[in-house]
């Protein structure tokens, strides 16, 4: 039987690297507390879960693709509220099965991959989905490093005009998954106004845009223009539904249409009994703003600890993630390993691409007792 080669050619998933060695440690009778995976454990709020139950129909038929007109309103009315920024939820938004079937299939839309516009650039380190979504659409990948002396922002002046020409689809990641940096508004108006200039598609995947610990962080959305640009969210992070799989895409009506096209074929319309319920999420914002104080307390736990420790925090203030300098004498590799003989494991940031070497990231998603036993751990080791 003959597959795919770019299936093929890939290296293992990561975290079956993660599972392999925490299985190893555990089998010597050492306890795992897992801060690797960002996958969060919060509790949905139950009026969330209610309204789910409320939803559910005696029969349940296909979902249409467009989405229900009550959550696209919804999304459009927290935009407004939360960045003043005007989508019509008619024409220029869509739900979708949480963000990262769209951070998969947005290439296969996009890519001309026998043409001219066959080129992806993705951020380098991040979430591998990127990449592979657009290796399996055909497209050349163009990675940008993302460095701590440039605020882990990529040098959009350093891409060459020829190779822009070439780009269908651009993505950012703001607040950054895995350096938790963010990105000012003038990024934002920087790298759109490229993308109107080379006709491609910047596409903002802001899944961990609410999770913040200082100013509110900026959005691709408070973009005057919103020609050539999409904006991705989801309710994973937002309200603690990765269960659930509820996101969207907001951007102007061409790209909309084409989804509108493309989306019924792959049939990954969320559940309308889903749907009434994200419909619900979006509208309010006292679960989120819990849902921060329980993130903020894990954090400073984290933080004072890593301050006494003399181990740097190098990324900024947003995301559940900690993106930690590994201390002289260890690669990121080594780092993690010395951690886990402990019993706390964290991620080596060369997972997310070599600009990674030199970091590890912990994610705050255990519950926050795991943490203080963690922190324990950590202050006896370190």
């Amino acid at each position: 039987m003959q597959f795919n080669p770019v299936l093929a050619g890939m290296q293992r998933y990561p975290y079956l690297k993660l599972d392999e060695q925490k299985a190893e440690v555990a089998a010597r009778g050492i306890r795992i507390l897992d801060f690797g995976e960002g996958d969060p454990r919060e509790p949905t709020d139950s009026r969330i879960l209610q309204a789910l139950v409320d939803a559910l129909p005696g029969v349940s038929g296909y979902p249409r693709a467009v989405g229900l007109r009550a959550l696209r309103e919804a999304i459009s009315g927290w935009y407004e509220r939360r960045f003043s920024a005007t989508f019509d939820p008619e024409r220029e938004i869509i739900p979708t099965s949480g963000s990262k079937e769209v951070l998969f299939s947005l290439p296969q839309v996009l890519v001309d991959a026998h043409g001219q516009r066959n080129v992806v650039l993705v951020p380098e380190p991040a979430y591998p989905i990127y990449e592979r979504g657009a290796l399996f659409a055909g497209a050349q990948v163009v990675k940008m490093p993302l460095l701590e002396e440039r605020g882990f922002l990529p040098d959009l002046s350093a891409l060459d005009p020829a190779l822009l020409d070439r780009v269908a689809l651009c993505w950012v990641n703001y607040p950054n998954n895995p350096t938790a940096a963010v990105a000012p508004l003038s990024f934002y108006e920087q790298a759109a106004e490229l993308a109107r200039r080379h006709d491609f598609l910047l596409a903002s995947d802001e899944a961990y845009g609410e999770i913040y610990f200082g100013d509110p962080p900026a959005s691709a959305s408070q973009v005057g223009d919103h020609r050539n640009l999409a904006v991705v969210t989801t309710l994973s992070k937002r309200s603690s539904m990765t269960g659930y799989r509820s996101g969207s895409v907001a951007a102007d009506a061409q790209l909309i249409n084409a989804l509108r096209l493309y989306r019924p074929m792959v049939g990954a319309t969320p559940q309308e009994f889903t749907q009434l319920a994200a419909a619900w999420a979006w509208a309010d914002e006292d679960h989120v703003c819990r849902m921060r104080e329980a993130y903020a307390a894990k954090r400073a736990l984290f933080v004072d600890l890593f301050q006494r420790k003399g181990i740097r925090l190098a990324g900024g203030e947003a995301t559940f993630y900690l993106w930690l300098a590994v201390p002289a004498g260890f690669t990121s590799e080594s780092f993690a390993q010395h951690l886990l003989q402990v019993g706390v494991l964290v991620s080596p940031g060369p997972f997310f691409g070599p600009s990674g070497e030199g970091y590890v990231r912990l994610a705050l998603v255990p519950t926050l007792d795991t943490c203080r036993e963690a922190a324990d751990l950590l202050d006896r080791a370190l």
